[in-house]
């Protein structure tokens, strides 16, 4: 019982680890093209909806790259804090067993 929860807190390690790569590639490539067309704004602009659609009107032909952007970023944040959550629980088990 104690190597499962130990392999499953290393297999969650593991897959935040990946998953935080893989997304922040996809975030920089987006934000390389933002960068490349001088869209400029601030990172809280991104986490409310009103100014996002403020921005994208602004930057009428970049709004998909926005978008992608700021979708891209919050659903990274998600996963790393689910998978926070989730070492933290198994590492918590674990103290509980051994």
């Amino acid at each position: 019982m104690y190597t499962l929860f130990v392999s499953l807190v290393i297999g969650l390690f593991v897959a935040m680890l990946f998953l935080q790569f893989y997304f922040r590639m996809k975030v920089l490539k987006v934000y390389r093209v933002l960068v490349q067309h001088r869209v400029q704004f601030n990172a809280g602009d991104l986490f409310r909806k009103e100014r996002l659609a403020s921005i994208k009107e602004q930057y009428p032909a970049r709004a998909g790259e926005i978008q992608t952007f700021a979708d891209h970023l919050i659903y990274s944040i998600r996963m790393a804090s689910v998978l926070i959550l989730l070492i933290t629980l198994f590492g918590a088990i674990l103290m509980y067993f051994r």
